[in-house]
C-alpha cells in the first residue's frame, strides 16, 4: 500500500476510534448510576464493547427493569454486529486464528471504516486501527467515567444522568440515513413510548423492536400494489 494512502487510512481509523471512544465516559457514569459498581462497567466494556446495546442494559436495570429484559433488549440492538460480520469475513479475509479475536471488534464504527476502503489490504488496516484505538479508550474512558461517578455519588445530582440518553441517540442519528431507516425510528419511538406507562422497564425496548418487520411489510405491500397489472378493459366496456 502506497504511504498517501496508509496515511489516510490509519488517519481516518484514529479519527473515528478516538471520537467515539471518548463516548466510554458517559458509559461509565451511566453505569455506575444505574446501581453497576466500576468492576461490572469495566467488564460489560470489556466483554460487550457495543455502545448502544450497553447503554439499554444498563437504562433499562437503572430503571428497575427485569435483567432477563434488559438483556434481551440490548441482544436485540446487538444482531446487527452479527450481519457486519457476514460482509467483513468475505471483505477481510483473516486467517482462522484471527477470527474469534477480530469478531470482537465487529461493531459500526469499524465496519464503515473497513467497508469504505478500496481494497483488501486497506480494509484490514482501517478494521484493525479503529478497533485497537477504540476498544482501548473506550475501556480507558469507561473506568474513568465509573470511578468519577462512584466519587461524585448520586448523577442525578450533577446532571450527569442526562449522558447515557444523550450519547444513545449520538449513536444512533447517524443511521437514520434513508426513508426506511426514519420511519422504523419513528414507529419505535412510538411504540416504546406508548408501551412505557403499562409494561415493565426494559419490556418496551422489545416492543419496540416490531417496528422493523411492520415498516417492512407495509413497504411489500406498497411495492406489490404498485407492480399489480391493470385489470383488463372490455371492448363493450369502453
Amino acid at each position: 500500500m502506497p504511504s498517501p494512502s496508509r496515511s489516510r487510512v490509519i488517519r481516518d481509523a484514529l479519527g473515528v476510534g478516538v471520537a467515539v471512544g471518548l463516548s466510554g465516559f458517559a458509559f461509565g457514569v451511566t453505569s455506575t448510576g444505574a446501581g453497576l459498581s466500576p468492576l461490572q462497567s469495566c467488564a460489560l466494556s470489556l466483554l460487550v464493547f457495543t455502545g448502544a446495546s450497553q447503554f439499554a442494559l444498563v437504562g433499562a436495570l437503572g430503571a428497575g427493569g427485569n435483567p432477563f429484559a434488559a438483556a434481551a433488549g440490548a441482544l436485540f440492538l446487538g444482531v446487527r454486529n452479527a450481519f457486519y460480520g457476514l460482509r467483513l469475513s468475505q471483505l477481510l479475509s483473516l486467517p482462522r486464528a484471527l477470527r474469534p479475536a477480530a469478531a470482537q471488534w465487529v461493531i459500526d464504527e469499524t465496519s464503515a471504516v473497513a467497508l469504505a476502503q478500496p481494497d483488501r489490504a486497506s480494509a484490514r488496516l482501517g478494521f484493525t486501527v479503529t478497533g485497537a484505538s477504540l476498544y482501548a479508550l473506550w475501556n480507558l474512558t469507561t473506568l474513568g467515567g465509573a470511578l468519577g461517578a462512584a466519587a461524585l455519588g448520586d448523577p442525578a445530582v450533577w446532571g450527569l444522568d442526562a449522558a447515557g440518553p444523550a450519547v444513545f441517540l449520538a449513536l444512533l442519528t447517524p443511521m437514520l440515513k434513508g426513508r426506511t431507516e426514519r420511519a422504523v425510528a419513528a414507529l419505535a419511538v412510538l411504540l416504546a413510548l406508548s408501551c412505557l406507562p403499562v409494561l415493565p422497564a426494559g419490556v418496551p425496548v422489545l416492543v419496540a423492536a416490531l417496528a422493523a418487520p411492520v415498516v417492512l411489510a407495509v413497504q411489500t405491500g406498497r411495492r406489490s400494489g404498485a407492480a399489480a397489472p391493470a385489470p383488463a378493459v372490455h371492448e363493450e366496456e369502453r
